[in-house]
């Protein structure tokens, strides 16, 4: 059974689009985030599979003349990691270009697993979060402090990407209810770090 999140949701507009990529076994859990996080945004997307068809993905890929960047860490996989994507220093694609971050929402170890079998996304820029607060994710384990659920994790990139627009701050305020929601529902039986 889903538990409704409507009440949770802030639409927020934002410049740059979202392609969530979700692990199948995501769609099981009741505590997952990205559905609330493409709730919230209008220009997001979300696929569901852990190998998806080459050709449809390239075809997304090269729609709208956007440059494509992974929100993952750069030193994940040593093999087929292509350029870190600063948005600082690349001024030509961060001014002229608008941007697609694709987002793997997946356990770590799941995510890997769908970068090994998708070559495409290996071969993009990584954008990877530096300098964030910890997780505010109360009702779902995280095996390193470290560790976001996938809407913080595209909450801070996004606000990192566009860091004018204060308007993004709202999705941790509809993560906040999302939490607040579900432990009075009582799904607060995990802690937040492995022991």
């Amino acid at each position: 059974m889903r538990a409704c999140i409507c009440a949770c949701v802030e639409v927020i507009a934002c410049a740059t689009e979202v392609l969530i990529l979700q692990h199948p076994a995501e769609l099981k859990h009741i505590k997952g985030s990205a559905r609330l996080l493409h709730m919230c945004l209008p220009q997001s997307a979300i696929w569901v599979g852990e190998q998806f068809d080459a050709e449809r993905l390239q075809q997304r890929l090269a729609q709208d003349n956007k440059t494509n960047i992974l929100l993952y860490p750069d030193n994940t996989i040593a093999s087929g990691v292509t350029d870190s994507f600063n948005p600082k220093s690349n001024k030509e694609t961060s001014c002229t270009k608008p941007i697609r971050l694709i987002v793997i929402d997946a356990s770590w170890r799941q995510s890997r697993q769908m970068l090994a079998q998708n070559p495409l996304l290996q071969s993009l820029p990584r954008y990877a979060l530096r300098d964030v607060p910890a997780s505010r994710y109360q009702i779902r384990r995280a095996h390193a402090p470290d560790q976001l659920s996938s809407l913080e994790a595209c909450a801070y990139a996004l606000m990192q990407l566009e860091s004018a627009n204060e308007e993004l701050r709202r999705l941790l305020t509809a993560f906040d209810r999302l939490n607040q929601m579900q432990l009075e529902f009582g799904v607060h039986n995990l802690v937040r770090t492995k022991k």
